[in-house]
């Protein structure tokens, strides 16, 4: 039986604010697997800005954001509530949750840590990839289904292949109607697109489907711009697990990691 296709917002952004922490997505939030849902990328972006938006701290930032996805993320209107589970003076954990029908779809929590200045002893190990004045255009939409995909501007650099690639995503579309979330918020509004950038198998019936079971983001440093840029490896095992490994980039270069448990489906 197929699901009733859910009541969306119209507008050229992803949520539309009804305010008291609802919201109603729009066509540019439509996922990728089926119709009726929204995707993981622009839900954890709104996840990410109302953590951002709780009880703000400018001596602290978030490094660490986990996201667990409890089931399918319902299109149409649902409710978001942040709170603190762990209050301290130089680390906090957070947590947001995503509220639709009655039933939580996603809960995130993120470490929220004090920063000081630690330039002298700074250094990163990623290795930066070629930026996406370097990259040819890439159509998404030509591997997935949904608004989501098509409402993105992708690049793709040399030696793109299935199980590995390198890919630059940005997006006109603010996350609500108000757009005035922050740089953070729309690329973690990104990310989780990494399931599907090179994925090592292609989508549709008679292959197989690899939906992601969490989303856990990690920075070393606090992202800034419109450009996300994804390295990206993906691995199946045997028993109908795999996992998605980014390095995240913004123009500055790599700022953090993500990771994506996978669970393999014959279709």
């Amino acid at each position: 039986m197929t699901a009733e296709l859910p009541e969306l917002a119209e507008g050229n952004f992803y949520y539309l604010n009804l305010g008291g922490g609802r919201f109603r997505s729009t066509i540019h939030a439509q996922g990728a697997w089926n119709v009726h849902e929204q995707h993981m990328a622009p839900a954890s972006g709104l996840l990410a800005d109302s953590l951002e938006r709780h009880d703000p701290r400018p001596d602290m930032r978030m490094a660490r954001i986990s996201y667990e996805i409890l089931g399918l993320i319902p299109g149409g209107e649902f409710q978001i509530a942040a709170t603190t589970l762990r209050p301290g003076k130089t680390i906090e954990l957070l947590q947001a949750e995503l509220v639709a029908g009655g039933r939580t779809a996603i809960r995130a929590t993120a470490w929220r840590l004090a920063t000081s200045d630690t330039t002298p002893v700074a250094a990163i190990e990623d290795t930066p990839i070629p930026g996406p004045e370097d990259c040819k255009p890439y159509d998404g939409a030509s591997v997935w289904p949904g608004g989501y995909i098509r409402s993105l501007e992708m690049r793709v650099a040399e030696g793109h292949r299935p199980g590995a690639g390198k890919v630059w995503l940005r997006t006109e579309h603010p996350l609500t109607d108000r757009a005035d979330s922050g740089a953070l918020a729309r690329l973690m509004g990104m990310v989780d697109t990494a399931n599907g950038i090179a994925a090592r198998v292609p989508p549709g019936k008679g292959s197989y489907s690899f939906p992601n079971l969490d989303l856990q983001i990690h920075m070393y440093r606090r992202p800034e711009g419109e450009w996300l840029g994804l390295d990206n490896a993906v691995s199946f095992g045997g028993d109908g697990i795999g996992l998605t490994s980014t390095v995240l980039h913004d123009l500055q270069g790599p700022f953090g990691r993500a990771e994506q448990i996978l669970t393999l489906r014959r279709t």
